[in-house]
């Protein structure tokens, strides 16, 4: 059975000029000339004309089976981006990486520093940077699912370009490394002990300055990544800010268990939230007009905006009104389970084996014949 690595080599010697998937948004455009981009990524961009020098930057993950238009169409980034003048970053996935889409979070060629879509992802940032002159030093990083994972790598590798991240549904860094690696993980089995997890972020990198701060969503009924994934993100980064284990504050966000950890100087770093009800996906709130958010597979109505709470823990967007409204969360309906999509392999349901589910994705991936 070939390595992963080495699948992933023979797919990126195939031809190029295979035709690529071409996003419906109005708003973003593609950027290109961004540097060798050894991942082999495709870049979009929106850049709104309330944005003015000086800007925030703002690199947002697609899922997998999505697209930079699809996630932006359903999660209101743009919306939002447009009403308080930061620019939008969409790396996206093509098909002749991972048959899904998915970002290969678990390849050590692919989120490592200096190596594959990690380092495409940092040459679009310097792109952008050196092309509009957005702020350097407020950069943030947002992804869901296996975007949230990568997303979570992009931190860990390149922690002095990242003011901040977010992860939803996703995992914690350097926890996986190979297909079969990463359904485990998905499924909340095996990898590091707790107090090892910080190390794996810390050795990502040369880094000796800040620690980017965090914010982790999860859905309480995700069937597809483990709740536990999101427990073990904030502990890989607690430690790393000197927060003690125990919150400094816990409450309700429109009804959902909400905290908080904060550095020695009392600075929040890190908060978490737990949707109650939800599955895999990322919470939305489409009611009303002013948000510009959509339900879509995998992008959820919950009650709940996690692109705006997103953005005003990173400092980006003001205090909403009624953004600390208290209210009994409501259940939400489950989606298909997406286990082996997130791995790139193909998706499951029902008693099927998990060995069974595991030997199709490697068949999927090229990793099995």
């Amino acid at each position: 059975m070939r390595s992963l690595s080495d699948t992933l080599a023979r797919l990126r010697r195939l031809p190029r000029g295979l035709p690529l998937h071409s996003p419906t948004s109005k708003r973003l455009r593609a950027l290109g000339g961004f540097g060798s981009n050894p991942g082999q990524l495709n870049a979009w961009i929106y850049v709104p004309e309330s944005a003015g020098p000086g800007a925030a930057l703002v690199v947002v993950l697609h899922g997998c089976t999505q697209n930079a238009a699809s996630y932006d169409e359903s999660s209101g980034w743009s919306r939002l981006a447009e009403q308080h003048g930061f620019l939008l970053l969409y790396p996206e996935q093509q098909r002749l990486n991972n048959p899904n889409l998915c970002f290969n979070w678990f390849s050590p060629d692919d989120a490592a520093r200096e190596k594959g879509e990690a380092l495409s992802i940092r040459q679009m940032v310097a792109g952008v940077q050196g092309r509009h002159g957005t702020d350097p030093q407020r950069v943030f990083v947002t992804g869901l699912s296996a975007g949230g994972a990568m997303a979570a790598a992009m931190l860990a590798t390149y922690p002095e370009v990242f003011a901040g991240g977010a992860v939803i549904a996703g995992l914690p860094f350097g926890v996986a490394s190979s297909v079969p690696e990463a359904f485990d993980r998905m499924r909340g089995h095996g990898g590091p002990r707790p107090e090892a997890l910080a190390n794996l972020v810390s050795a990502a990198s040369p880094h000796t300055g800040k620690w980017p701060t965090l914010s982790v969503w999860h859905g309480s009924a995700d069937q597809t990544v483990d709740q536990s994934n999101a427990s073990a993100l904030v502990e890989q980064w607690r430690s790393l800010h000197g927060a003690s284990k125990k919150p400094a504050r816990s409450d309700l966000v429109h009804g959902h268990p909400h905290r908080v950890w904060v550095d020695s100087r009392g600075r929040e770093v890190i908060e978490e939230y737990s949707i109650a009800g939800l599955g895999h996906g990322t919470p939305l709130d489409t009611r009303g007009t002013r948000h510009g958010e959509q339900a879509a597979p995998f992008m959820l109505e919950a009650g709940i905006s996690s692109t705006r709470l997103i953005a005003r823990f990173w400092s980006i967007v003001p205090d909403q009104a009624g953004d600390r409204r208290s209210a009994t969360p409501r259940a939400r309906p489950q989606q298909p389970s997406d286990t082996a999509i997130a791995a790139g392999g193909t998706a499951w349901s029902g008693p099927e084996a998990i060995g069974q589910t595991i030997e199709r994705a490697l068949r999927s991936a090229g990793l099995m014949r």
